[in-house]
């Protein structure tokens, strides 16, 4: 077949897409990925994947989104495929309203998480459920990354047959690694018996990082390594006075990383992962954790309670409340033997639920057999 792999922006595309794309490839289909231009594109397009790149915004502007979904339409009307696979909420949205447009095949979209469960105003959350049920009804393919999304998804009669895939990371890159935990301790002036809490993600404030900054106040024998940067399309209030101000205070204690891509080696490298984000898909950051045996302090919203045992694998935290954040780092700062326990249960977790072959095995088999209608 033919597929056209669709999504919002360069990040989307080659931190989340880029391993489907390669094993669709692997098994004799044409991929070609579609989402708004970046420098991250580099990767896939040296890969020999070619890369379309029509003006997709993460906005809710009506005239961006008009813009987006005729340049759609002409891509589609263009590329002829047998099969549109859409990504992210908005993005979406549009390229299935353009796939039903001309007449494509199969539509297929995996859900990485709802708009209608984010915080926003009721009418936003309204016109976001209202747009997903529509999008819903001419969808063939209804994958969602998170158990609770596929649930919402059939009690909401957004979709008949939603199905849960889930998300993975590969075992042989994340995993537990001596080596690259003594270079990078030594690159960033780290002495080995410090304690590392770890934090990747995007630099963005419904990450929880208001929050983890405040909590690492009252967390005094421990470094916090910030891994990630703002993307040019992220929303919001900007983090840099927050960031500067805990700079302030926690002085040498907290280094800000930037956008790395060495995240194999930092994860070995820490000793503790936290991502208190306000909502969530089903990350990608804490399967990595997991398969770089950390435990993982994270809040207990969708997504992260299907990944993490809560007191096995790691420990669950309500959302934006610094004093229990604080709480469940400072037990694991100050407990080794618990860190090491829960870590080795949260990589056999993954390993056993989030190994990327299988997921991605999985996937294919969905999207390549769309006549066979799933029963689990």
């Amino acid at each position: 077949m033919k597929i056209l792999e669709v999504t919002n922006v360069d990040f989307s595309l080659t931190h989340f897409l880029l391993p489907l794309m390669r094993v669709l490839r692997a098994n004799g289909h044409e991929v070609v990925g579609v989402c708004a231009d970046g420098p991250l594109l580099k990767t896939p397009r040296e890969e020999g994947f070619r890369i379309e790149t029509p003006p997709l915004a993460r906005s809710f502007s009506p005239i961006a989104q008009v813009r987006a979904l005729w340049a759609l339409i002409r891509l589609i009307r263009r590329e002829k495929p047998d099969m549109v696979h859409a990504h992210m909420p908005i993005s979406g949205i549009l390229a299935r309203v353009a796939a039903k447009l001309c007449g494509v095949p199969c539509i297929a979209y995996t859900c990485h998480g709802f708009l209608f469960n984010q915080p926003g105003s009721a009418a936003k959350r309204q016109l976001a459920k209202l747009l997903e049920r529509g999008c819903g009804h001419i969808t063939d393919i209804y994958l969602t990354v998170s158990k609770e999304e596929a649930d919402d998804a059939a009690r909401l009669h957004i979709h008949p047959h939603p199905i849960a895939i889930g998300n993975g990371r590969d075992s042989s890159v994340f995993h537990p690694d001596a080596t690259a935990r003594h270079r990078v301790r030594t690159e960033l002036g780290t002495a080995s018996q410090t304690v590392v809490i770890i934090v990747v993600s995007r630099l963005v404030r419904h990450k929880g990082y208001p929050e983890l900054l405040a909590a690492m106040q009252n967390v005094p024998d421990a470094e916090l390594w910030v891994v990630g940067e703002r993307l040019a399309s992220d929303h919001g209030a900007r983090l840099d006075n927050a960031l500067t101000q805990a700079q302030q205070v926690l002085g040498p204690r907290l280094k800000c990383l930037g956008y790395r891509a060495d995240i194999p080696a930092l994860l070995a490298a820490a000793d503790i992962f936290t991502l208190p984000s306000h909502f969530e898909g089903l990350p990608m950051s804490i399967i990595e954790a997991m398969l770089s045996g950390l435990p993982v302090v994270a809040t207990n919203i969708r997504g992260p309670r299907e990944q993490i045992v809560d007191g096995q694998t790691g420990l669950l935290v309500p959302v934006a409340q610094r004093e229990p954040l604080a709480r469940a780092l400072r037990q694991l700062v100050s407990q080794p033997t618990l860190r090491r326990r829960m870590g080795q249960a949260g990589r056999a977790r993954a390993l056993s639920l989030f190994e990327e072959r299988d997921v991605l095995a999985r996937t294919v088999r969905l999207l390549t057999a769309p006549k066979t209608q799933p029963t689990d």
